[in-house]
């Protein structure tokens, strides 16, 4: 009979980086925790910039409240966080990041180098960081308001990935996509994100007190002109609480794929049984080709949102799911079979 193998606890350095690879699955999710770090730092401009698909580059520049200089030491560990201190602050986090995984997980797969400021200093600090530790002592250097964070070489140690990555030109567009949704919802917050090397900003969204005007300049005239507005709510405790306000297209606009750009509680994600309802209803009541936009921003309490279902928090788990997408779809029918009564065709 053969020996059952033996059981070994594995290397700690092969825990982070197998955790790291979950995290931090593409140049996209990178840029996506760094812009919601800076973000929770009540930052009023974020500017990327990316090389090669974010493979060579990705440095993200924020003026935001910078980060103290003695919590610098341990700013890249596993699990170290300014967001909460105790289990129960998971029931009701309104911060996008909370895990403290996301840098840690930088340093295992890319060289990260971070320069900061806060209020009041002189100067600022500049430290890199490897596997979750410092290389160096922090140095002193000039700075402006706020954090730059910049991750160079990712996934050098990680061979079959970056393999993948190299051969698909999208990522850059990934990250395009991700900042243009940012830009419609954060609306208080300039964006711009461009390559390496190049004059142009492919996203640059300065701060607007309007949101249709946010996404004229972000996704352009043609989808703005062919929006409605809709808004819903319920406050029933049995069933369930929550706030929507929105942008759907109307039935003069056509695309060939879905955009649906959704934030619950000012967080980005996906909810596909959302997304599949709003189709069914816009397949129902508009012309087969045409594919719809939509934005929707819903507030629901806390404690009825569960963060913590998905390695990269791009799901969320929600109280009363079922509920709350059968009302959605109902209203954004009625708006639609109101708005049918009239189209422009172009001949």
């Amino acid at each position: 009979v053969k020996e059952p193998p033996r059981i070994h606890r594995l290397d700690e350095s092969v825990v982070n980086r197998i955790a790291a690879g979950e995290v931090i699955q593409r140049p996209v999710s990178a840029v996506k925790e760094l812009v919601e770090n800076s973000l929770d730092a009540s930052s009023t401009s974020i500017s990327v910039l990316v090389k090669d698909g974010g493979l060579k580059l990705i440095q993200v520049s924020d003026d935001g409240h910078g980060i103290r200089y003695e919590d610098l030491p341990i700013l890249c560990e596993r699990h170290t966080t300014s967001k909460l201190s105790k289990y129960e602050d998971l029931q009701s986090i309104k911060s996008m990041g909370f895990r403290g995984e996301a840098l840690a997980s930088m340093t295992y797969v890319g060289h990260v180098t971070v320069t900061t400021i806060t209020r009041g200093q002189l100067h600022g600090y500049r430290v890199s960081y490897r596997d979750g530790v410092m290389e160096n002592e922090p140095k002193a250097c000039a700075a402006v308001k706020g954090t730059q964070i910049v991750i160079e070489n990712l996934f050098y140690n990680m061979i079959a990935r970056r393999k993948t990555l190299q051969n698909s030109a999208d990522d850059y567009t990934k990250i395009v996509d991700l900042l243009s949704r940012f830009a419609i919802h954060h609306i208080d917050v300039s964006f711009s994100c461009r390559k390496h090397g190049a004059a142009r900003a492919d996203v640059h969204s300065v701060a607007t007190p309007s949101r249709l005007n946010a996404i004229r300049s972000v996704y352009g005239l043609l989808v703005a002109q062919n929006l409605i507005k809709i808004e819903a709510s319920d406050n029933d405790p049995s069933s369930s609480v929550f706030e929507m306000d929105g942008f759907i297209s109307n039935s003069n606009y056509v695309a060939k794929k879905t955009t649906m750009v959704l934030f619950i509680n000012d967080r980005l994600v996906e909810c596909t049984a959302l997304k599949r309802a709003l189709e069914v209803v816009y397949v129902a009541t508009l012309p087969k080709a045409s594919k719809p936009f939509i934005y929707m921003s819903i507030t629901l309490p806390p404690e009825h949102v569960d963060v913590n279902v998905h390695p990269t928090k791009r799901e969320v788990s929600l109280l009363n799911q079922e509920v709350i997408v059968e009302k959605m779809q109902s209203v954004v029918e009625s708006v639609l079979r109101n708005s049918n009564e009239s189209r422009t065709f172009q001949e």
